[in-house]
């Protein structure tokens, strides 16, 4: 049993790591950007004892001492100085990290938060936690790619080359670069702007940077995952809520290409949501993982697979999928050596088939 700072604890993976650790009995304290969010947590785990599971909430993560300073006076359990209250943390587990589909100024909205957030919680454990061994932060795939290169096998020694500059001024590149996947919107309104972030490139750079010059008493694991597909494990206060991955999904399911193309795919590799959390877990508690990236692939994919995978597991779907898929695989797709994540973190991962399955029906007792 340790013990277990996650931040951003209502999001889409974090929920399902919340999960994970409390069904091995660990004592858990997330961060979230309100009380209200904070209490559907804690109903939704109500069997579990109050001292296993708190809450902290920090409205601004990007804030220098977000996490050293009381959020919202008067809530003795849920807002205080988290290193302060909680002093003993073996682990932190970091997957607070912004995306929205709508925003105005990359900076404000998108690339502060990211690399702010990430390093503000660095510096915090770093000056107030001297119990916490390790950190292990959400990245994504997006911090391996190049799109000005014709990479043929991507694994984890390699660094998409965006810079803050060019993430600024050049809208696509906030997001996903050119060559790997297009930002846009279908005629049916299914959006292909593709998460995670070029954001998070900058994010996992800053925490690397962070641990090569501070010489912190905790080592980094980082986890990069792409399109995360998988059933939903958290609140979700509307379907227009779900994670972008899953919102293609729904789109499929509920008919929005029944007579038209399929949008691109953009992103041709995917992971469970489940076997991301299992990540997490492994690369917390498995020594070898100190100071690696790990790349979490589940295979490829396109939005014609997924079109078949729906078919496949749920036949009653027929009439809403789309007549005429075409694959848009290219013959030449890149390929991903993500041996390691197999190797040292003994992650076997699930099928394609199995995930959709899955997918599609948590999405259906949501209201899909």
């Amino acid at each position: 049993m340790v013990k277990i700072l996650l931040t951003g604890g209502n999001g889409f993976i974090a929920a399902h790591i919340l999960k994970l650790l409390l069904s091995r009995n660990d004592d858990v304290v997330v961060t979230v950007r309100s009380e209200q969010l904070g209490e559907k947590i804690l109903e939704k785990h109500q069997s579990i004892a109050p001292k296993k599971l708190q809450y902290v909430v920090v409205e601004d993560i990007t804030s220098a001492g977000a996490m050293d300073k009381r959020e919202t006076p008067g809530l003795a359990d849920s807002s205080s100085k988290i290193f302060v209250s909680h002093h003993d943390f073996d682990c932190v587990l970091h997957t607070a990290s912004p995306f929205t589909q709508k925003w105005a100024d990359a900076v404000k909205e998108i690339l502060d938060p990211a690399v702010k957030g990430t390093v503000e919680t660095l510096r915090s454990i770093h000056a107030h936690a001297p119990t916490v061994k390790r950190v292990v932060i959400l990245s994504s795939f997006v911090t391996l790619m190049n799109s000005s290169a014709e990479t043929q096998v991507y694994d984890e020694s390699m660094w998409n080359p965006v810079t803050w500059d060019a993430a600024v001024t050049d809208r696509r590149l906030t997001y996903t670069g050119s060559k790997v996947s297009r930002p846009g919107t279908s005629s049916k309104g299914l959006k292909i702007e593709h998460s995670p972030l070029h954001s998070q490139t900058l994010a996992e750079r800053a925490a690397w940077d962070f641990v090569r010059s501070k010489h912190p008493d905790f080592d980094l694991v980082s986890l990069n995952p792409p399109l995360v597909f998988g059933p939903v494990a958290h609140h979700l206060p509307s379907l227009d809520k779900l994670n972008t991955s899953n919102q293609r999904v729904r789109a499929l399911v509920q008919g929005a290409f029944r007579d038209s193309a399929l949008p691109p795919t953009g992103m041709f590799l995917w992971v469970d949501v489940r076997d991301v959390a299992l990540a997490h877990v492994r690369a917390m508690e498995t020594p070898a993982a100190g100071g690696e990236r790990f790349m979490l692939v589940g295979g490829h994919f396109s939005n014609k697979t997924l079109t078949d995978a729906i078919a496949e597991t749920h036949p009653e779907l027929a009439p809403k999928l789309p007549l005429h898929a075409v694959d848009d695989t290219p013959a030449s797709v890149y390929q991903y050596d993500s041996a390691k994540a197999a190797v040292i973190l003994g992650i076997e991962f699930r099928s394609f088939r199995d995930c959709i399955e899955d997918t599609v029906t948590s999405l259906q007792k949501a209201g899909a």
